[in-house]
């Protein structure tokens, strides 16, 4: 068997539609981590939990009562399908691939145009750890042991260096150049 592989990539959600379909405790934590990077996000499901309904009521996300139809996916960027019902999950993606969204089935890497890595932030740092869909807890453990080597140091390293890019850019003419001359300045101040 061939070994699937991903596309490792950072997405800008900020202000994007995304619904999550299912409103359970598997949901509720993609939720929370859809709104940590401000992603405008809807969820729909007959049956909802008490944490995601006190989301909905804070306005946090929009919430749609019943069960999931094709039409939920209208103006959407992303779908992740977090049930306890194969048939949803199997529908949404189908659906999603149809439309050419990208669609997450949680914990069924056959069913995912993307996967979610373990991800650790510091700052503007975010650290990602996939195991391609194999094992969410190795994945997990790896994250939490560099979370151990990424810490606020580097957190205020990389604002240093967000500044500077500017000047760089002005100073240094070439790819090149500034590679080298960030290169240096990361060994120096890291040493």
């Amino acid at each position: 068997m061939v070994e699937k592989r991903f596309y490792m990539a950072c997405l800008d959600l900020a202000g994007r539609e995304v619904l999550v379909v299912g409103a359970g405790t598997v949901a509720l934590e993609k939720i929370r981590g859809l709104l940590d990077v401000d992603a405008s996000v809807t969820v729909v499901a007959p049956d909802v939990s008490q944490p995601v309904e006190q989301l909905a009521r804070s306005g946090r996300v929009a919430l749609i009562r019943g069960r999931y139809r094709t039409s939920d996916l209208d103006g959407r960027f992303l779908v992740v399908a977090a049930t306890s019902v194969t048939a949803v999950n199997t529908r949404v993606f189908a659906d999603a691939e149809a439309r050419g969204l990208l669609c997450n089935v949680v914990d069924v890497p056959d069913l995912c145009s993307f996967i979610l890595p373990a991800v650790h932030r510091q700052g503007p740092i975010a650290v990602a750890i996939s195991t391609g869909g194999a094992s969410p807890a190795l994945a997990q453990r790896l994250r939490d042991e560099v979370a151990a080597l990424v810490g606020p140091r580097h957190a205020a390293l990389a604002v240093e260096l967000r500044t500077l890019r500017p000047w760089a850019k002005e100073r240094y003419p070439t790819y090149e150049e500034r590679r080298d001359f960030f290169q240096a300045l990361v060994a120096e101040r890291l040493a």
